[in-house]
């Protein structure tokens, strides 16, 4: 989904002449204290917070269109950070632009893959299978060969989970499979660009620059879906609210979390997303699982923990 996984991977971008000593003020990540309970609370709070949106997205998707709900959610999302951060553009150099661009993008393919996703499959399958993306990149990140077997297990886990999707026509359970996992593609390249632009931007402002670009990608991609510049003001009122749920105070609560845990403690916590969206996705929409789906979502969260703890 959004923006969980990727706050954990922070690694310097720019160069020290870029920010002069304090110019940047950034979470004081990975410093355990006795504030760690409340932590746990933040982190748990803020899955929740991104899967009970998303399903609540589901019936406005289908209502309205994917595309189109995607794109504005991203758009009412990127107005309330624009306006609260109020980034300075003309101090931003050609590094910190592209970054924030690449960035911007890869949230748009993310979000708009993902809903096209959630249209066709079960929560559960979807959220699955565009965790693979930050799997990947934790994989990539660990040494030693035994690092293999964890995607290897995922792999198994994410089978099962195809093979027992017995809620949809036939020809969708592809078409649906291919979004999530351009989505994952997404996804991972939202990590490997947050671990970069995280120290290259005062505050939230690289954030800020980067959904502003990701909701001016998406837009034509709604108005093309729907044909008109003009959205029914029922999907603007939902969307609006989509926003606050997913990924204005998802992030919030992680910064704030990683402020009192450490980082590779809230990469474990975040391992057991693809459960929380199963879980969601049985209370909100009615998705049961069988047994072989629920083994399957084990086997995804045990390697997603296993991959976090070789990098470590």
């Amino acid at each position: 989904m959004e923006s969980n996984f990727a706050v954990s991977y922070d690694k310097p971008f720019s160069s020290a002449s870029q920010h002069p000593a304090g110019a940047v003020r950034r979470p004081a990540a990975g410093l355990p204290g006795p504030g760690i309970g409340l932590a746990v609370c933040l982190a748990v709070a803020a899955m929740i917070s991104v899967q009970t949106g998303v399903s609540l997205a589901v019936p406005v998707i289908h209502d309205y269109g994917a595309l189109s709900t995607s794109s504005l959610r991203l758009c009412w999302a990127a107005l309330a950070l624009w306006l609260f951060v109020r980034p300075p553009l003309h101090r931003y150099g050609a590094a910190q632009w592209r970054a924030a661009l690449i960035l911007g993008a890869a949230m748009a393919v993310m979000s708009l893959a993902f809903f096209l996703a959630i249209e066709r499959l079960p929560q559960h399958l979807t959220v699955a299978l565009e965790f693979c993306g930050p799997l990947a990149v934790a994989a990539l990140g660990a040494r030693g060969w035994r690092a293999l077997a964890w995607p290897l297990l995922a792999a198994i886990g994410i089978g099962l989970l195809v093979q027992g999707d017995t809620h949809l026509p036939g020809g969708t359970d592809a078409v649906g499979i291919a979004f999530a996992l351009l989505a994952a593609v997404g996804w991972g390249v939202y990590i490997v660009m947050m671990k970069r632009i995280g120290p290259a931007f005062p505050g939230l402002q690289g954030l800020a620059v980067s959904l502003a670009a990701a909701a001016l990608l998406s837009l034509p991609f709604a108005v093309a879906e729907t044909g008109s510049v003009r959205f029914p003001w029922e999907q603007l009122l939902f969307t609006a609210g989509l926003a606050v749920l997913v990924p204005l105070v998802p992030y919030i609560l992680e910064i704030t979390a990683l402020r009192r845990m450490p980082a590779a403690t809230f990469g474990v916590l975040m391992s057991v997303e693809p459960a929380v969206g199963a879980t969601a996705g049985w209370l909100f929409l009615g998705q049961g699982m069988g047994i072989g789906q629920m083994l399957g979502t084990g086997l995804v969260v045990a390697a997603s923990v296993g991959v976090v703890r070789a990098g470590r």
